[in-house]
Parts: C-alpha cells; sequence; structure tokens
C-alpha cells in the first residue's frame, strides 16, 4: 500500500512554514506543495487538490472557501486552517480533546476545521465545565487573551521583525470593536447562550498565549467552586496526551503565567486560581499559538485522519 499523500496549500504563511517543518521529513506520508509559479494558478491549484488524499489549507478565508469548491474527488479529505468553515455544522470541529468521541470524530471526517488559537483556549477551559452545567449557558463570560505578534501572521512579523520594528508597540489591546472574528466560534463550541465579551491583546514576544477567564462564584450554583472547576477540567482531560490541568497546589504557589513556556510543543496547560474570601476564580490557559493554536493542532489532526486511512477497509 502506498504512502498517502498530502498537499499543503499555503506553506509561505507562519502556520503553513510549520506544518512543512513538522511533515518534511515524514516517510509515512508524500508530502508535495506547488512552486511558487504555480501557487496563483486556478487550474494547477484545482489539479494538486484533487490529486491527493489529505489537503491542508492554510490559506485566507476567501481563498480556503475557492480551494474547496474546486473539489471534484470525492475521496479527497480537507483540514481548513483558516477561519472559513469553523461554524459551519457540516465541517467537524478539529479540537480533539473537546469532547468525548470528538477524536474518532476528527479521524472519520471528510471535511475537518481547524480550530483559532484563542478559541482553543477558550473552548478548552469552558467546555467542560458547561458540558458538566458547573457554568450556566447565560453567564455572562468575559474573555482576556495575550499572544505573542505572529499571531497576526506576516503583518505582525513584519512589525516586530522588519525594519520599523522600533516603532513596534511592547503591548497593544485590539478588537476594540468586541466583534472579533472568534468569537461566535467560542460561543458555539463553548456552548454559551450569549454571546462572551473577548477582548485580545499582542505582546512584543514571537509565539504563546496566556488566556484567562474570570469568575464570579456568587453567579454560580452554590456547591460551585474553585476545586469543583478543577476537578471537573481535571477528570475531563484526565490522560490526554496534550492538554494537562496544574494541580491545584501548584497552581496556588504560582505568582505569574508565562505565555511562551510551551512554545515549541503541542501541549495546552489550564490552571484555576480561586480566592475564597472574595468568592472570585480565574481559569487561563497557556499554549503556543503556532502549536496547539494552528500548526501543532493541524498535525494532530491529520495523525487522526491517517490512522483511521490506514485501517483496512477504510482506503
Amino acid at each position: 500500500m502506498s504512502s498517502p499523500t498530502v498537499f499543503l496549500d499555503g506553506d509561505q504563511g507562519t502556520t503553513g512554514l510549520l506544518i512543512h517543518e513538522r511533515l518534511r521529513n515524514r516517510t509515512d506520508l508524500r508530502l508535495f506543495t506547488l512552486p511558487a509559479a504555480e501557487r496563483k494558478d486556478p487550474r494547477r491549484r484545482a489539479e494538486a487538490i484533487n490529486a491527493c488524499d489529505i489537503a491542508i489549507l492554510c490559506l485566507p478565508d476567501a481563498a480556503a472557501r475557492e480551494a474547496v469548491q474546486a473539489i471534484v474527488n470525492p475521496a479527497v479529505r480537507v483540514i481548513d486552517a483558516s477561519s472559513a468553515h469553523r461554524t459551519d455544522p457540516e465541517w467537524t470541529y478539529g479540537f480533539p480533546e473537546m469532547t468525548p468521541g470528538q477524536a474518532e470524530r476528527i479521524a472519520n471526517a471528510r471535511r475537518v476545521t481547524n480550530p483559532g488559537c484563542y478559541p482553543t483556549g477558550a473552548i478548552g477551559l469552558l467546555s467542560p465545565l458547561s458540558q458538566a452545567g458547573l457554568i450556566p449557558g447565560d453567564y455572562p463570560v468575559s474573555i482576556h487573551a495575550v499572544s505573542g505578534y505572529s499571531g497576526r501572521g506576516r503583518t505582525g512579523m513584519e512589525e516586530y521583525e522588519g525594519q520599523g520594528t522600533v516603532n513596534a508597540p511592547p503591548f497593544q489591546v485590539y478588537g476594540l470593536e468586541l466583534a472579533h472574528k472568534h468569537t461566535p466560534e467560542i460561543q458555539q463550541y463553548a456552548g454559551l447562550a450569549q454571546r462572551p465579551i473577548f477582548v485580545p491583546a499582542l505582546g512584543s514576544f514571537r509565539q504563546g498565549i496566556v488566556l484567562t477567564v474570570p469568575l464570579a462564584l456568587r453567579l454560580l450554583a452554590p456547591n460551585v467552586d474553585g476545586p469543583a472547576l478543577h476537578a471537573c477540567l481535571a477528570g475531563h482531560y484526565a490522560g490526554s496526551a496534550h492538554v494537562s490541568v496544574l494541580p491545584l497546589h501548584e497552581s496556588s504557589e504560582l505568582k505569574h503565567l508565562d505565555p511562551q513556556v510551551l512554545n515549541g510543543t503541542n501541549d495546552m496547560r489550564l490552571s484555576v486560581f480561586h480566592n475564597r474570601e472574595h468568592g472570585h476564580v480565574l481559569l487561563s490557559a497557556v499554549f503556543d499559538n503556532l502549536g496547539k493554536g494552528a500548526s501543532g493542532a493541524a498535525v494532530q489532526n491529520l495523525d487522526l485522519m491517517l490512522a483511521y486511512s490506514a485501517t483496512p477497509g477504510n482506503r
């Protein structure tokens, strides 16, 4: 049986480059991309995507939709790293740890939409708690996240690593119109009845994310406190290879959160901080926006799909 072919469409951006780096030396698949002269040729791109087993799209939203529309070969499977299909019910959401059975759904899927970087942390924290009924669907959720500047793609890289880097701000809050494109994705998969307030920011470091969600215990059920929230998250992710929950005694000793501590990995670390006196809890997620938040997640989903394809009778 020949190795499956994987077409990487859009390997020039930050996500595509890292996916290429992770896959280029693998011997269990045949990776190919288009040469520079053919990347904008619609006919050549259509030929390439219809000739592969799995296509990974690292494209702007409009281009990703065009690429999918060009598929006429029913055997082609797709992982879309853009935000074009993230809330589309016909696509499988590519967060394997989100719910029981999600990894199997990804493995069997024809169309997988890779999660956004910020939603990975927000959904990773909120989805298990809302599933368990510990956070009511109408809770007024607010989310704050700080990402490395690579989260803005080429624009961020040029601003902080290009000729004008001396003018790049050390920290900037954006999305002040409160209409960030990741918000519907967070609401849908976190199981929230109300749209959350999401405030993103960029720091003057290349990659990594710290995302936090504050909770007021007076707005939760009487028996819900920090340890209960922690136990729910720890139980949900028990045995997970890539998502861990810091023990309460360790989080109580932390004085700060470093957004870069998991850079270069596909891991995400969740923590629960609680203040009994004031009735406040802070949920946090730390991960690499280019790892579990992008390229690492895409490769994780690819491996699930390849494992399914390798099973006798599925190819």
